[in-house]
């Protein structure tokens, strides 16, 4: 079978490169170094999507849930929402699934030159460009909570910008603020930081609006490393705007869907019509995202920095549509985790 190159350690590539080694495709690692997530919530639909992938049906059974969604937006009054999912760091979730990957070990090489290549981290493929769809900026803070603070998470919007928190247990949490940092704006807030004893050491800043490469795949050509066919996911591909807590689902997603598209290809299958159908998903999943944010955008405020920031998403919602247009009507769809020609 053909053999893989899979550049990243994230779960996207975990997921890729587990489902082309059950398909007996030979594949290699290649691990760029990157910061780890300090905390992920993921939801119970994301984390039976993992398990399902790895057939690791306990995944996370063992850790406690958030059960509870306080959420204060715009005008509307404060809310409590009953909710489900878990907080891990991004090492945490790696290490639950690693275990159960179907791959050789990581750092073997492969015997012979791989004839595809994965991105599912950054750099991005020397084809691509990427694409922005607005300004915001995230800093995470690790947070002691008051006394009598339990497990759950707290949504807020602000006049310029917006405030999550997330308890990880034993009284400590992470508080995501984006349009500001959290020292400055946590003054502001009505809700969030009542239930803040004391910021902590800050965990970095990362961007927090969404962002797309184009073109997501190609054949290859020219010289060197680009002269394989390739495919983009996870961060490579697409990054989400924490907001709607969808990006790692996504990612797995995209992985699945980049894993049989190279099955689908090396037993035969047209690679441009493939392809076609790679770009159109992927561009569709990313549109229905930047749809649910527009949601958030429109109720948050008016101000300016929401003003500007909508406009930004209103531009890659039109951005994706044109895209879509030169794209096919879709000639394929997935069948467990093999893509099949629809009749």
């Amino acid at each position: 079978m053909t053999p893989v190159l899979v550049r990243g350690d994230g779960v996207a590539a975990s997921c890729c490169v587990h489902l082309l080694g059950q398909a007996g495709i030979p594949v290699a690692f290649d691990r760029p170094s990157r910061p780890r997530l300090p905390a992920i919530m993921l939801s119970e639909a994301a984390i039976s999507l993992i398990a399902d992938v790895f057939a690791h049906k306990d995944l996370f059974r063992d850790l406690p849930r958030i059960r509870s969604r306080a959420v204060l937006w715009g005008s509307d009054a404060a809310v409590t929402l009953p909710h489900s999912a878990v907080v891990v760091s991004e090492q945490t979730l790696l290490d639950h699934i690693r275990p159960h990957t179907a791959s050789a070990p990581l750092g073997e090489e492969l015997a012979v030159e791989p004839a595809w290549q994965v991105f599912a981290s950054r750099p991005l493929p020397p084809a691509s460009v990427e694409e922005r769809f607005g300004t915001r900026i995230a800093r995470a803070w690790a947070v002691e909570l008051r006394n009598g603070t339990g497990p759950g998470c707290w949504t807020e919007s602000l006049d310029a910008g917006w405030l999550f928190l997330i308890a990880s247990g034993d009284g400590a949490g992470w508080l995501l603020s984006v349009g500001g940092a959290a020292d400055a704006v946590l003054g502001r807030s009505r809700l969030i930081a009542k239930q803040i004893e004391r910021l902590g050491e800050s965990g970095g800043e990362f961007p927090a609006f969404p962002r797309m490469i184009a073109p997501l795949c190609g054949r290859g050509g020219g010289t060197g490393p680009e002269v394989r066919p390739w495919l983009a996911c996870g961060t490579a591909a697409m990054a989400f705007d924490p907001i709607c807590g969808d990006g790692t689902a996504h990612a797995v997603r995209e992985a699945i869907l980049a894993a049989a598209v190279i099955r689908a290809i090396s037993t035969g299958a047209p690679a441009d019509e493939v392809f076609a159908h790679y770009e159109s998903r992927l561009t569709a999943g990313f549109q229905r995202h930047l749809v649910n944010c527009m949601d958030f955008y429109r109720s948050g405020g008016d101000g300016p920095w929401w003003v500007a920031e909508r406009n930004e998403l209103e531009r890659g919602v039109a951005w994706c549509a044109s895209r879509m247009s030169q794209f096919p009507a879709f000639r394929y769809r997935l069948n467990g985790f093999e893509l099949e020609a629809v009749a």
